[in-house]
């Protein structure tokens, strides 16, 4: 399937086919909107981001040789994110 044009074609065209364009950014303004609102006032982007940060330090920590040995080869291959000094937490 080739890449979408949005340039008009000079030649003759198919009758069967038609252009239809939609413009979502007025829907995604309201979902992002509805999306803040379920949140609520008190949410703390920062705060959830620390417990994010310490809920997986938690997930990685305490892991025998073997572990850690994939654990360093998911992290060299990117699957995992170098954390720290590229080991799991302690």
């Amino acid at each position: 399937m080739p890449p979408h044009d949005p340039t008009p074609s000079t030649g003759p065209t198919d009758p069967a086919l038609v252009g239809f364009d939609v413009d979502l950014t007025a829907h995604e303004v309201l979902r992002r909107a509805h999306v803040l609102d379920a949140l609520g006032d008190d949410w703390d982007p920062v705060e959830v981001l620390r417990g994010e940060e310490a809920a997986y330090d938690l997930l990685y920590s305490g892991l025998d040789a073997e572990q850690q040995r994939v654990h360093d080869r998911l992290v060299a291959a990117g699957v995992l994110s170098p954390r720290g000094g590229g080991r799991a937490a302690a």
